[in-house]
């Protein structure tokens, strides 16, 4: 769950600029349908790994990237992407628009996507890797410059450990868009009436805190969508999140009780950064 990684950029810096009068954007107009093809497409393309194709069910990546609005023609950042699982679809999906896809994390954090761009340069050879540089005072991308910053599961990491990095993390993000850019979030579920200690160990992070932590930073709420809700996940295991599928961290007797259950419960949440009005 990348949690190796997160301390790196305890120290990191931003910047968000000071600037005029600010008003609350819109959120963006739905996808039109040749654009929601195009996600289809990439979503079903061959290229795809097999084992990240039968997650689909849980991650709902058609639904999910067309809530949040991501056009073929924009700059779209994706904040620690991991094994690159979304990579995979937002790489030629991207590309093929003239648009420019940013893969953001500490250095090491991007190696698994490097091995990816490394093995398909002609798929993957225009994805921009751009590590968190600890003491930086920018964003690793120009600032100001992103329509849309995605992170998917990852928000829990970054409230974990000694050195909990979410506040630096949710101003970073806030940097890189542009006014009127969104903010896409998904991550683990936990409920809101349980013990907040929790959201430190287990892997689950409720909705309020996401909501506070961007708020914080800068960002307007735009809505959510249950499209990666599952309700037959409680939230609650010993093991934490990794007691569910993938991690499958649980006993081997109840194996077969987690597998029916299924990955997560999540919240998927939009959030935009105002857009500036006035001189």
């Amino acid at each position: 769950m990348r949690q190796s990684f997160v301390r790196a950029i305890a120290a990191v810096g931003f910047v968000v600029t000071a600037g005029s009068a600010l008003a609350f954007a819109a959120p963006p107009a739905s996808l039109s349908r040749s654009e929601s093809k195009a996600v289809e497409k990439a979503v079903a393309a061959p290229s795809r790994t097999p084992s990240n194709v039968v997650r689909d069910k849980y991650r709902n990546p058609v639904q999910t990237l067309s809530f949040f609005g991501v056009r073929p023609n924009h700059v779209v950042v994706e904040m620690w992407p991991g094994g690159g699982w979304y990579t995979e679809i937002l790489a030629p999906y991207v590309s093929q628009g003239g648009g420019t896809l940013y893969v953001v994390a500490p250095d090491q954090g991007l190696n698994a996507v490097r091995k990816l761009i490394q093995g398909n340069e002609q798929l993957y050879g225009k994805v921009r890797a751009a590590p968190l540089t600890a003491g930086a005072d920018t964003p690793p991308i120009p600032a100001g410059s992103a329509d849309v910053v995605m992170t998917f599961r990852n928000v829990h990491n970054w409230m974990m450990g000694d050195k909990p990095i979410a506040d630096i993390v949710f101003k970073q993000m806030y940097a890189m868009l542009k006014p009127g850019g969104v903010l896409g979030v998904v991550d683990h579920r936990l409920p809101e009436k349980a013990d907040a200690a929790r959201e430190r160990t287990s892997g689950y992070v409720k909705v309020s805190t996401v909501r506070r932590l961007a708020e914080a930073a800068g960002f307007q709420y735009a809505g959510s969508t249950e499209v990666n809700a599952n309700p037959k996940d409680t939230a609650d295991w010993p093991g934490g999140v990794w007691t569910l599928p993938p991690v499958n961290r649980g006993p081997e007797a109840d194996r077969a009780k987690y597998l029916a259950i299924g990955e997560s419960d999540r919240m998927t949440l939009r959030f935009v950064k105002p857009a500036r009005t006035g001189g």
